[in-house]
């Protein structure tokens, strides 16, 4: 058998198309396919000049590629949603340089579901331990502080954990379709109060005449898409410095068909639903469907809700959709069916006195944040209690190729 050989690579350009996929299909996350991470990138939004330079860690057998790590070198802590600003805070208390850092996830997408992808029929913890081993060399070699992994598979984690990586905890939201025949039965889960406030708010969106329509497939046009970085754009500008304006027109309009057959538009509409007033984009495969941006032209009270969250569980319940994560923040989420849940960021320092305080705060931190969340769900408008912390979120696999 031919000796494996380590690549690092500045672009995932650099990684035929069909090698990429074959590798990363068995997962089943769009955010992890090749049109996803390749459109972030020649679309300039992921980029070293934003403050992410790719460095994607192959292994190779002869000019088959047999495993890889998709990882960036950033220049900041934005775009992540996992908040690490008080580790850079102590690293300069220490006089510790902390960027750059190295960093595992799907740039700009709080999804769970990181982790090494190893193609079928190799030894994966074989695998595993060299791609570890070599991303902590590459740490040792440029000095960089920290390597984080964000948002892992949970069935990836305990294998990480066992090779010395710290568990950080934080909380996402998440629908879960309890076999729901249709909208109707989804509110019959809600108490009475609760009920009354979700049917009031979409009966104020139909009587201001609007519509929400989804749309799919050959539906999305280039102009749907080019007025959805419209809207994206505008809402990220409302935030002024907070906005968190992360991606480019080209990645909306350049988008290829592969990636947009993931892609979902909820379209507000007076009449035609090709010319929107509000929209969101969430992305599915499926199985797991992801909230990610919206937009309105219109301030009219309560539409977000019902363009980024009603609309798109009612379609949910319609395709059997198993799960929606309608993206990072929001208390409102709450309310309107979306469960506190935790999710693991794993994390290496190679400074032992960065290490050392660290992973003494973290048991605590961690407690708190499982004790945060147990509060939170306590207080949800249901008239069952929702799903115990212990039952692990398990992406199921599905083939990329799939619509």
């Amino acid at each position: 058998m031919a000796e494996l050989q380590a690549r690092w690579h500045g672009s995932i350009a650099e990684i035929p198309e069909d090698q990429w996929q074959a590798v990363t299909a068995a997962v089943g996350l769009p955010f992890y396919s090749w049109p996803w991470l390749e459109r972030l990138e020649a679309s300039g939004s992921i980029v070293p000049s934003q403050g992410w330079q790719p460095m994607h860690l192959g292994l190779w057998r002869d000019e088959s590629l047999v495993a890889v790590a998709p990882l960036y070198v950033k220049g900041h802590s934005y775009g992540e949603f996992v908040f690490d600003q008080a580790f850079a805070q102590l690293a300069g208390q220490l006089g510790l340089r902390y960027y750059p850092k190295l960093l595992g996830m799907s740039p700009v997408s709080p999804v769970l579901g990181y982790r090494f992808h190893i193609a079928p029929d190799e030894d994966e913890p074989a695998l595993t331990a060299v791609l570890l081993t070599l991303i902590e060399e590459f740490c040792r070699k440029h000095r960089i502080l920290s390597c984080n992994f964000l948002y892992v598979d949970p069935l990836w984690q305990p294998q990480l954990e066992a090779a010395g990586w710290a568990p950080w905890l934080n909380q996402q939201s998440l629908w879960t379709n309890q076999n729901y025949t249709n909208f109707e039965a989804y509110l019959a889960s809600f108490n009475a109060n609760q009920r009354r406030n979700i049917k009031r708010e979409r009966r104020s969106v139909a009587a201001a005449g609007l519509t929400v329509t989804p749309l799919l497939g050959e539906a999305i046009t280039d102009d749907l898409m080019a007025r959805m970085h419209h809207f994206y754009a505008q809402h990220c500008s409302r935030w002024g410095a907070w906005g968190s304006k992360y991606l480019t027109e080209a990645f909306f309009t350049e988008s290829p068909k592969e990636l947009r057959q993931h892609l979902v538009l909820f379209s507000a509409h007076a009449g035609d639903p090709s010319d929107p007033l509000a929209m969101s984009l969430c992305v599915h495969n499926g199985d797991q469907l992801w909230g990610r941006y919206w937009g309105s032209d219109l301030e009219q009270e309560n539409l977000h809700f019902e363009v980024c969250y009603y609309a798109p569980i009612a379609w949910a319940i319609e395709r059997g959709i198993r799960q929606f994560d309608p993206g990072a923040g929001g208390s409102h989420k709450r309310r309107r069916g979306f469960v506190a849940r935790p999710h693991a960021s794993l994390h290496r320092w190679f400074d032992p006195r960065f290490d050392r305080l660290l992973r003494q705060w973290l048991p605590q931190a961690n407690a708190q944040q499982l004790e945060e969340i147990e509060a939170i769900n306590a207080e949800l408008p249901f008239t069952t209690p929702p799903p115990p912390l212990g039952s692990p979120l398990e992406p199921e696999p599905f083939p990329l190729g799939s619509p």
